[in-house]
């Protein structure tokens, strides 16, 4: 079976009328009224209100379930969970969702991804860590994000780190740092941890900050690869140590001068460290920062809502530096669940948070959600050959330990290339080869027709009825054509909609699949149309 690819575009421009490629109300909004749910709500209302500016509606429960899901574990929900949450009638079911979700093992791997673009977690050129490396450094960051290890004891062991580079994962953000000079490795820090560009301040600031990494010392070992990162005494002291504040630092005889910076850094007062966290948090889950870009805090880019950025810093504080509690804050309130259906179209909306913003999917995200579709898989390759880089069938993208593991769909869908630790890096902006990628490409078309998941969606029976084995335990293509029995139209419509939009299907959209699928010679091609219209769609693509 050849997918049409005529037939595939018709039939996304004729769902695209049932309201599938672009926000529709009826889709998208709830009837649920607006009502502050706390402070945050409050504040960016109020905000609102002051600049003459609608906010949009409550986003429907079928919106707000894939958002979360994708927002929180960079995971679809699968049918079944989809389905469960639009069925259930409990008033409270959207905050038990975000607590669930927060406690799942996705969690770690998406937000340990995150991290590790900021944290340039990566073996290969320029930042070669080597895999022994990148690995221990993966594994220390999502070890600590699963265990919810609070923010500043996070960053504090990174900067006071001693020890192997194989063996204390954390010592790589040192190694990780392209210019080890101490100017360099200041510079890494003010941006991962301050939100703000070192290069730009004047130079005896820079100097004055970078005193307090002049005694780092990195140490060969005889096992290729292998450095000891470590405080060492030895080295000539600083001369002056100054804070970016323009405070002055002492030590004691003997004294790490990273441990007094980590301390100041850390201390509830420190004018940057909370801002800069809660900042990226809202960022992450907004897709823009109260502040904007989330990682050039300077006195002249102030934020859009002061208040609202200083309650987000004092409720962190508050709870000891417990992110989970912050993005809870955030994900329950209504402000977070606006419709992506603008109600107002100046320009100062987006910039106040008047709707969710419809941002495309990370490359990791959209690829894992394609494979989840089809029951697929992708292969990953590496510069560094096996046994470093060996990744088993099924991995997931959002869980890879190192930016050198990558594929082709992910360098063109702009993965970060990790070598800068900004978060423009990644690049989300959909380009003309994507598009064609994704409606017109052998590998999308080779998932769609190999995946028993998807033939078990349109045929009754099981998929293994279809399917028979081809090599290495992939599934080719039975040459019998459409076997077993077609479902009704409107179950296939069901199926794929829960799966690849995780919302039940509108009537009028499941008149056009019915009458597409009806009104064709081959029932198992024209449901195949149908996926390849679904995922083309906007509505697949992106968080909305």
């Amino acid at each position: 079976m050849v997918v049409s690819l005529v037939s595939a575009v018709l039939l996304t421009a004729a769902l695209a009328g049932a309201g599938v490629r672009e926000p529709a109300a009826g889709i998208f909004d709830s009837q649920a009224g607006r009502s502050s749910q706390g402070k945050i709500d409050e504040l960016v209302f109020a905000r609102l209100k002051q600049l003459g500016i609608e906010p949009a509606s409550i986003c429907s429960d079928g919106v707000l379930v894939r958002r979360v899901y994708l927002d929180v574990i960079g995971t679809l929900p699968t049918a079944d969970e989809a389905s469960q949450f639009l069925k259930d009638t409990d008033p409270d079911k959207r905050g038990g969702l975000i607590d669930r979700l927060l406690q799942r093992d996705e969690f770690a791997d998406y937000w340990a991804m995150k991290w590790g673009d900021l944290l340039r977690v990566k073996a290969e050129f320029p930042i070669n860590l080597w895999p022994n490396a990148a690995q221990a450094y993966h594994r220390w960051i999502r070890t600590s994000i699963r265990e919810n290890v609070p923010y500043d004891r996070f960053v504090r062991e990174m900067l006071t780190a001693n020890g192997s580079n194989f063996r204390v994962g954390q010592v790589n953000f040192y190694r990780a740092v392209q210019n080890k000079t101490p100017q360099g490795i200041a510079q890494a820090v003010a941006l991962s941890f301050m939100g703000t560009r070192a290069q730009n301040w004047p130079q005896d600031r820079v100097e004055g900050m970078a005193a307090f990494f002049s005694q780092i010392n990195f140490k060969a070992t005889g096992e290729w690869k292998e450095e000891i990162v470590a405080f060492d005494p030895a080295k000539a002291g600083p001369a002056k140590l100054v804070f970016p504040d323009g405070t002055p630092g002492r030590l004691s005889p003997n004294q790490d001068p990273r441990a007094v910076f980590a301390d100041w850094l850390i201390a509830p007062q420190n004018p940057w460290f909370a801002r800069n966290i809660a900042n990226r948090a809202w960022s992450w889950l907004l897709g823009r920062g109260i502040i904007h870009e989330p990682d050039d805090i300077r006195p002249d880019n102030p934020p859009g809502n002061p208040r609202l950025l200083a309650y987000l810093e004092q409720e962190l504080i508050a709870g000891k530096y417990d992110l989970k509690h912050l993005f809870r804050l955030i994900l329950n309130s209504q402000m977070y669940q606006l419709s992506s259906v603008p109600k107002s179209d100046r320009p100062e909306a987006a910039a106040n948070f008047a709707r969710y913003p419809i941002r495309r999917l990370e490359a990791e995200v959209l690829i894992d959600a394609l494979n989840q579709i089809t029951g697929t898989s992708e292969q990953y390759a590496s510069p560094i050959p096996e046994p470093f880089t060996f990744i088993p069938e099924g991995q997931r993208s959002i869980a890879l330990p190192d930016g050198s593991i990558t594929s082709s769909f992910l360098e063109q869908f702009g993965r970060p290339s990790r070598d800068t630790g900004l978060e423009s890096e990644r690049s989300n902006r959909p380009t003309a080869d994507q598009r064609l990628h994704l409606l017109n490409s052998s590998h999308i078309q080779r998932k769609i027709e190999s995946s028993p998941k998807l033939l078990a969606l349109i045929q009754s029976g099981t998929a293994k009825s279809a399917e028979k084995p081809g090599k290495k335990g992939k599934h080719r293509r039975s040459d019998s054509g459409d076997r077993g029995v077609t479902r009704q139209p409107d179950e296939i419509a069901n199926n794929l909609y829960l799966t690849i939009l995780s919302r039940f299907p509108t009537p009028d959209e499941v008149k056009t699949v019915a009458e597409y699928v009806r009104s064709a010679s081959h029932k198992r091609e024209a449901a195949t149309d149908v996926v390849w219209a679904l995922i083309n769609s906007s509505e697949f693509l992106c968080r909305h």
